[in-house]
């Protein structure tokens, strides 16, 4: 599935709730779902800067995709971050490079997070692009 198609999967999943509380549980089950982070990559060089709680994102190449693993100490963090890795692991580290992120937007994540939150979540997109970066340019 291309990237575009996660992210309206995404947007029609939360057009399903009508309010915040809803969408706050269905992102905290999310970052349940979250496959669990190899230990070994707990580490400095894993963590977003930026954000209140602790977030930790490795990549691998495999083959031509990048894939994804998280972890947070915080459950709502956690359902944050599953979500971005739902949308852009095993997707060309070129593709993640070019998608726009405006989906975010449009599920009202952004606004309905506390500023120390949404700042956590750019760190975490700007960490994902970082990785897909480096990917593309050993490609």
């Amino acid at each position: 599935m291309i990237i575009k198609e996660v992210q309206d999967e995404i947007v029609d999943e939360f057009s399903m709730f009508d309010d915040w509380m809803q969408r706050y549980e269905y992102i905290i089950d999310l970052g349940k779902s979250l496959p669990l982070i190899d230990e070994q990559y707990k580490t400095e060089d894993n963590i977003i800067n930026g954000c209140q709680s602790k977030v930790w994102v490795h990549a691998e190449q495999n083959g031509d995709k990048v894939v994804f693993t998280a972890d947070s100490d915080a459950i709502l963090t956690k359902g944050i971050i599953a979500i971005l890795i739902r949308t852009f692991s095993n997707q060309k580290a070129a593709d993640i490079l070019e998608a726009n992120t405006d989906f975010i937007d449009k599920i009202g994540l952004k606004e309905h997070l506390s500023p120390t939150r949404a700042n956590g979540l750019v760190s975490m997109i700007k960490k994902i692009k970082m990785y897909a970066l480096a990917f593309n340019a050993k490609n």
